[in-house]
């Protein structure tokens, strides 16, 4: 049976951070984490004072097992956004509250910057005047990007009086660090969270099932697709274009439009499921993405929480569409450009987010022309979204590739070393592979109302037949699980 010291002890380790064993959807110790959190709800969902405690409890230990130490730094920007929010909802006074606006603000992207830019900025500022800066080590705490955003998101919004600021602090903690979207969202605003703090607990048994769905696909798209198609897929072709026919180049970037879609979407699908257990409802942040007829149609359904987050506190403050066109196309451009490197400190990401805001304001200058908008109205939607997801799919190649030889040597591997004949080889070996990407762009370009009849008719099917495809997806993932379990790729930023 084994030494109970020994048992102790392993206890013990699991219950500290460990930087090899984050605290992941796809751990089962993320599970009885949950558990134990549930087992606690139960005693208390009745006294929502006494809940938001919790809740904010298990959400800084939940922060501690994905971070460590770097918890301190969440706890340090609550504190101090909401004596900020705090005196901004008192202050009558336009210029001082302009000053705290001003102060939240640099509290918010100083540690953003700090953590995220500050090796980016070292290189830029070498490149340019020859000087040697160091910066030393500096690790990005997990999920800064998310918390970061949404704390701005309410100081913003209590100084423009769109919300009420919160008077209890460990309200205002739990709405910042509540632990299912806390590390890679969806981006939570406070108008839409806060008023859910001091309402009764509300679970029906739709609820729940429809909690298990969402779960279940998401681990599913995880696990299933993302991870299997990183691993086998992905991951080698980019890592080493050059030791790949340019047939393989090709099937690795349609693969990674998959791989992050189902790896971003199935961590939301996830998190939303877990908050509706516990009683709270997240906003959807994907609507088939996939299926968009134009690049701003794709920004209105990729990453939903973000791109609208980038319009109302970035966009429109910088004139948006009601200073003319021209205003129009730089903060398009500057939104862009910012929402890319947004996404990490490298000009990877600044070249993703100026292709997509060129593209953007192309689309803008072409709507101009006269007729050109009756012209598309006539070209069948399939095409447009084909022709819309190539561009997309371009955006992803200069998104994945960190360098740009990487990307020159795909393109050139795709458009000179074809090598189509390794379809036959694909067919026969890697037929597995080739099954997942079918079946992938199947499931992507399924129909919102198509989905939500699989989802009614999940919820309201027999125990039996509920708990039998419960049942078979988790032996689905077993089976195809990797040897070792692939980080969000969102976690990173």
């Amino acid at each position: 049976m084994g030494n109970p010291g020994q048992w102790f002890n392993q206890i013990a380790e699991s219950l500290v951070y460990n930087p090899d064993q984050p605290l992941f959807f796809t751990r089962f110790f993320f599970w009885v984490f949950l558990a134990f959190v549930l087992a606690g709800y139960s005693l208390i969902f009745r006294r929502p004072p006494l809940r938001n405690a919790y809740f904010l409890l298990v959400s800084l230990y939940f922060y501690y097992k994905s971070a460590g130490l770097f918890f301190l730094v969440m706890v340090v920007s609550v504190v101090i956004n909401y004596l900020i929010g705090i005196s901004i909802g008192k202050s009558t006074n336009q210029k001082k509250k302009k000053l705290l606006l001003l102060m939240s603000v640099a509290t918010c992207l100083g540690v953003l910057i700090y953590f995220k830019y500050t090796h980016f900025f070292a290189l830029f500022i070498s490149s340019i005047t020859g000087a040697s800066l160091d910066p030393g080590n500096i690790v990005l705490p997990v999920g800064v990007s998310f918390f970061t955003f949404q704390i701005l998101s309410y100081t913003i919004d209590v100084y423009r009086g769109d919300v009420e600021a919160v008077r209890n602090p460990l309200d205002f903690g739990f709405y910042v660090s509540f632990f299912p979207q806390l590390v890679a969202g969806p981006i939570v605003r406070a108008a839409a969270f806060i008023p859910q703090l001091y309402q009764e607990f509300r679970l029906t048994k739709r609820e729940v099932w429809h909690a298990a769905f969402l779960i279940l696909t998401g681990l599913v798209k995880k696990m299933v697709f993302s991870d299997t198609l990183a691993v086998a897929l992905v991951d080698p072709v980019f890592d080493n274009p050059g030791g790949f026919p340019g047939f393989e180049n090709a099937l690795a970037v349609y693969g990674y439009a998959l791989q992050i879609y189902f790896d971003f979407s199935g961590y939301t699908d996830i998190a939303i499921g877990v908050a509706l257990l516990l009683g709270f409802k997240l906003p959807v942040n994907f609507n088939s993405p996939y299926k968009a007829e134009s690049i701003r149609d794709f920004w209105k359904r990729w990453h939903i929480s973000l791109s609208t987050w980038l319009r109302d506190y970035l966009y429109k403050p910088l004139g948006g569409n009601r200073r003319g066109e021209w205003i129009a196309i730089f903060a398009v451009l500057v939104t862009m450009i910012l929402g890319g490197l947004w996404h990490g400190a490298g000009w990877n990401f600044v070249w993703w987010g100026a292709y997509h805001g060129v593209l953007i304001v192309f689309s803008r200058l072409l709507n101009l022309i006269p007729g050109f908008k009756k012209l598309v109205q006539h070209i069948p939607g399939p095409i447009k979204m084909a022709f819309t997801f190539h561009l997309v799919l371009i955006g992803w190649l200069l998104f994945r590739n960190h360098e740009p030889d990487g990307v020159r040597l795909m393109v050139s591997q795709i458009f000179t070393a074809f090598q189509g004949s390794v379809f036959n080889q694909w067919l026969g070996e890697y037929y597995l592979i080739l099954a997942l990407l079918l079946g992938g762009f199947i499931l992507s370009g399924l129909s919102y109302s198509f989905k939500e009849r699989i989802r009614g008719w999940f919820i309201l099917s027999p125990y039996w037949l509920k708990l039998s495809v419960i049942l078979i997806c988790l032996l689905l993932i077993r089976q195809v699980q990797v040897t070792d379990l692939q980080p969000f790729i969102y976690f990173q930023f």
